[in-house]
């Protein structure tokens, strides 16, 4: 159950690696000290890092195998998740990016990035809402992007599967929320992340870190979408109405 101001009592990280998802734990850790579930790839290195960083601040780490491309298997992950209780919080964090130019013309590559996405994030959201509903509260925080908001050539495969993804969980809020359940979509540009290392670093660009405080203030303040930084709604706003031939020759 959420405690006495509305923190959590158990977070679960789909993603458990994400840095963007470890540091908004970090975040709810700062202000509570709360049991994690970190829900990982099968043989993830990184997964033993990710439980030392947050050991001595939590209450207690458990780590779950999670495959986000194995469907048929996410219920199973999920009951295990919930076995010691209810789940406060669970963030929904995983992805991958990939060489867009070889996505396109690589239909298995194509199609595997997008079961990741899309489809694995649609399965979890699904089973999410199911338990959360059943237990009558929680929150489920989606990490989208900017790059759904407005399709662009250059990332066309990450971006459309982001724009799915973004429908489905702001759609799922207004679907949950007569069961008490909320969602808080997060869309950010570009982070400094594993992910983006190999790009060229965009203005507005944040830190995990810059994140997690929206995302903790999002859910406090009872929001549905943050943008981080806040400024790129208005960035997004201005190129959604750009005309399509214009936009395709801007260099982006």
């Amino acid at each position: 159950m959420l405690n006495a101001v509305g923190d959590p009592q158990r977070i679960l990280l789909l993603g458990g690696t994400s840095e963007i998802g470890l540091a908004i734990v970090d975040e709810y850790l700062a202000h509570v000290r709360a049991d994690v579930i970190l829900a990982c790839r099968p043989g993830d290195p990184d997964a033993e890092g990710a439980v030392a960083r947050l050991a001595g601040r939590a209450r207690g780490v458990r780590v779950l195998e999670f495959d986000a491309a194995r469907p048929e298997t996410h219920e199973t992950v999920l009951a295990d998740a919930w076995a010691d209780g209810d789940v406060d919080l669970a963030i929904v964090a995983f992805g991958v990016l990939g060489d867009q130019e070889a996505l396109w013309q690589d239909q298995a590559r194509a199609v595997a990035a997008a079961n990741v996405n899309f489809t694995g994030a649609v399965s979890v959201g699904v089973l999410l809402g199911q338990r959360m509903s059943a237990q009558g509260h929680g929150w489920i925080v989606a990490m989208s992007s900017a790059a759904g908001q407005k399709v662009r050539r250059s990332n066309f495969i990450y971006g459309a599967t982001k724009a799915g993804l973004d429908g489905f969980y702001t759609n799922l809020g207004q679907a949950l929320a007569p069961a008490g359940v909320r969602v808080l979509v997060v869309r950010p540009g570009q982070v400094r992340t594993r992910m983006s290392a190999g790009v060229k670093e965009a203005p507005l660009t944040v830190d995990p870190q810059d994140v997690a405080k929206l995302v903790y203030d999002g859910v406090r303040q009872g929001k549905t979408v943050v943008w981080a930084p806040p400024a790129f709604e208005l960035v997004m706003l201005a190129l959604r109405h750009i005309p399509g031939p214009i936009f395709r020759r801007l260099p982006i």
